[in-house]
């Protein structure tokens, strides 16, 4: 088993559960409120242990109930937070998220001491111990490039998960081992709208032409769409109940990450993957829908 080391933000979920999502300036009754840990880049770390990883996660939080809560629920998941680091001035990330009876969500985030990882805190960490970098955009663009060129002078394998969509500088993705975006992150990034296995595969060849090595489009309901130099396929998602999609994408790419330290196949990554997140999505909150690997058959 290599070592994960995944990269990103850490939060505390504040979730209400209701039958619609609000229009601006609309009130909605009857819901359900409940808390849960989160942040992407925590979410993925927590996956990555569940599913059979060894990880460390590299974040940033306050110094409030939030962060000791964050640290000692991530070290229940036998993760290594050594390099968890505490911002004296600012307090810990939340996120504000109203999902309906469908499952899907709204999500306003308040980063705090996530938007304070610096690459001076990157240069504290042993990143050569890594098999594989797994990192997400919740954290500074800053601080993950100044992770790319280190990882990329140790010939380190990084995985980027591009969310929360946002547009990016090429010389940031170029080189990156694998890139994990959903539809809305690939019409960032490419400019083409995925709407079936054509335009996902036109997306992908573009960022193969930036120099990426792997792509995965996840593609929700229809699963996920692999393509490198090599193949291309889809990969069907198993038809279930979803009543809550908040971390699904941060599952499948702690899964992913996790299987490719395994030197599963690609076929089989992604649909190790795809089964992960087809099971996060029957289950309310985002950690707390993460499933163990016990639970995958695997």
């Amino acid at each position: 088993m290599k070592k994960i080391i995944v990269i990103g933000s850490a939060n505390t979920d504040m979730v209400v559960k209701c039958a619609t999502l609000p229009f601006p300036g609309e009130t909605v009754l009857g819901g359900t409120f409940f808390m849960n840990a989160g942040g992407k880049g925590a979410n993925q770390a927590v996956a990555a242990a569940r599913l059979g990883g060894e990880v460390t996660f590299v974040a940033k939080v306050g110094n409030d109930i939030f962060g000791r809560q964050t640290v000692a629920d991530l070290q229940k998941e036998n993760i290594d937070t050594k390099f968890v680091f505490t911002d004296e001035q600012s307090p810990s990330g939340v996120a504000l998220i109203i999902v309906n009876h469908e499952g899907e969500n709204c999500i306003a985030v308040a980063p705090g001491a996530n938007a304070c990882l610096q690459p001076a805190d990157i240069e504290k960490v042993s990143l050569h111990e890594a098999g594989i970098i797994l990192m997400q955009l919740e954290i500074p663009v800053t601080t993950i490039s100044a992770v790319v060129n280190k990882a990329r002078l140790n010939r380190q394998r990084i995985i980027l998960n591009p969310a929360p969509a946002m547009l990016l500088p090429d010389e940031l993705i170029s080189g990156l081992f694998l890139i994990t975006p959903n539809e809305t992150e690939v019409a960032f990034l490419t400019g083409i709208t995925v709407t079936d296995t054509i335009s996902a595969s036109k997306a992908a060849g573009i960022l193969l032409d930036k120099d990426v090595q792997n792509v995965i489009i996840t593609l929700g309901r229809q699963g996920a769409y692999f393509k490198n130099k090599e193949e291309a396929f889809t990969i069907p998602a198993p038809t279930v109940n979803a009543i809550d999609t908040t971390a699904a994408g941060d599952t499948f790419s702690g899964a992913v990450t996790v299987a490719l330290t395994e030197n599963m196949n690609w076929q089989k990554v992604v649909q190790f993957a795809v089964n992960a997140a087809a099971v996060s999505v029957t289950r309310l909150g985002a950690q707390a829908s993460v499933p163990y690997r016990s639970e995958l058959g695997l």
